[in-house]
C-alpha cells in the first residue's frame, strides 16, 4: 500500500488559540509547517502525551494533583514533518510524592527524541517551605511596553524592524543584547518577549499553558552561542540572505542589524553547522505560567568549546516571578573556510 495508514489529524478548531491546535494529540499526528520538525513542537507534545497518562484527582489518591517540574530530553535523529511521529508513553513509577514517565518519540520505528519527566504532588512540601528566585531585569517591561505601543501604530514592516517577530503559534518581541560590547562572552544576555497568538481556551489549566511554554522554550536556543560571539549564522550569499528573507525569519533580520551588511567582506567565522543535542526544562511555578500572556525569556551562554555550545534561559511571567529554567547543550561547528587542496 502506499502513502501512511495511520488515520489523520483533525482539522483545526477555530475556538482555540493556534498552540493549543498543534498540541492536541489526537492518535499519531504532527503539525509542522516544514518538512523539518521544530524541536520545541517535539518536546511540548512529549510532555502532553506524558500528562495524559498521569491519574486524575480522585478519592482513590487523595484527590492528589500532579503537575511537571522537571523533564530531560535528548534530540537523537532529525525528524520528518511528512510522517507521522508514534509518541510512546512508559510508565515508570507512580508514588506518592511523585510520578516518573518516559516518553519516546518515534519516526519509521526509530527513536528521533527521548526525555524523561518527573510530576511532583502539590503542596507535598508542606507550609513552610525555602523560596528565592532569580530577578528580572528592572527595564524590560518598560521595554516590552514601549514596543507595544509602537507596535500599535505601526506597519507590519515597521513591527518587524521594532523587533516584533511573528510565528505560526506565537509571537515575540526580541531586546538589544545586554552587556553586546564586552570582552567576556559569557556576560552577555539575549532577551525576548514571547507568547502564544490568541487566547488558550482549554479548561485543563494548567497542563496546556505548561506544554506550551515548553514549546517556546526551544525558540532560537543554541542560536544564543553564535549571537554572543558575533558569528554569521547566513552566508555571505546575497541569495541565502534573500530567501531567509522570503522566509521572514527573524534571526537573520537580526544578524543584519547587529552585524551590519553581509555582503561586505570582513573576517568574521561563520556557523557551519548548529543543532539541538538535548534541552532541560525545569517548571518552578505551575500556576503562575500564563503562556498566553507575555514572558520574558533571558539566554546566557557559560560555555562553548570542541564544537559544541551551553545555553542557560530563565524564564519570567509578566509579573517578575521566575517561572522556569532551561538548559540546552548544542552542537555548534564553524565553517571551515580551509584552502581547497591540489588534486597532483
Amino acid at each position: 500500500m502506499s502513502g501512511p495508514t495511520l488515520i489523520r489529524p483533525p482539522p483545526p478548531d477555530p475556538a482555540k488559540s493556534l498552540i493549543e491546535n498543534v498540541l492536541e494529540l489526537t492518535p499519531l499526528t504532527i503539525s509542522s509547517p516544514t518538512r523539518g520538525v521544530y524541536g520545541g513542537a517535539v518536546i511540548a507534545q512529549c510532555l502532553s502525551a506524558a500528562q495524559q497518562s498521569i491519574p486524575p484527582p480522585s478519592p482513590s489518591n487523595g484527590h492528589a494533583v500532579f503537575l511537571i517540574h522537571s523533564m530531560h530530553c535528548y534530540f537523537v535523529l532529525a525528524g520528518d514533518s511528512t510522517i507521522p511521529i508514534v509518541y510512546y508513553v512508559e510508565r515508570v513509577r507512580d508514588g506518592k510524592s511523585f510520578i516518573t514517565r518516559t516518553v519516546q518519540a518515534r519516526q519509521k520505528g526509530k527513536c528521533i527524541f527521548t526525555t524523561t519527566l518527573s510530576f511532583v504532588r502539590e503542596g507535598s512540601a508542606g507550609k513552610a517551605t525555602v523560596d528565592h528566585g532569580w530577578t528580572m531585569s528592572e527595564d524590560a517591561v518598560a521595554k516590552l511596553n514601549a514596543a507595544l505601543e509602537e507596535q500599535d501604530t505601526a506597519t507590519d514592516t515597521d513591527a518587524e524592524a521594532l523587533g516584533v517577530q511573528g510565528f505560526d503559534s506565537f509571537e515575540s518581541i526580541w531586546l538589544p543584547i545586554e552587556n553586546n560590547t564586552s570582552p567576556d562572552i559569557q556576560t552577555k544576555k539575549t532577551r525576548q518577549w514571547i507568547k502564544a497568538r490568541g487566547r488558550i481556551s482549554s479548561t485543563d489549566e494548567p497542563q496546556v499553558h505548561l506544554a506550551a511554554l515548553a514549546y517556546m522554550s526551544d525558540s532560537y536556543f543554541i542560536g544564543t552561542v553564535a549571537r554572543v560571539h558575533n558569528l554569521w549564522r547566513f552566508s555571505f550569499s546575497k541569495t541565502r540572505r534573500e530567501k531567509a528573507r522570503i522566509y521572514k525569519d527573524p534571526m537573520a533580520r537580526m544578524e543584519e542589524e547587529e552585524n551590519g551588511d553581509a555582503d561586505q567582506e570582513r573576517p568574521r567565522a561563520s556557523i557551519g553547522m548548529m543543532l539541538s543535542l538535548d534541552h532541560t526544562i525545569y517548571f518552578h511555578r505551575p500556576r503562575e505560567i500564563k503562556a498566553d500572556e507575555w514572558m520574558l525569556s533571558e539566554n546566557e551562554s557559560p560555555w562553548s568549546g570542541d564544537g559544541r555550545g551551553l545555553v542557560f534561559q530563565r524564564i519570567w511571567n509578566r509579573d517578575g516571578v521566575l517561572v522556569a529554567t532551561c538548559i540546552q547543550e548544542g552542537l555548534v561547528r564553524l565553517a571551515q573556510n580551509e584552502s581547497p587542496k591540489s588534486k597532483l
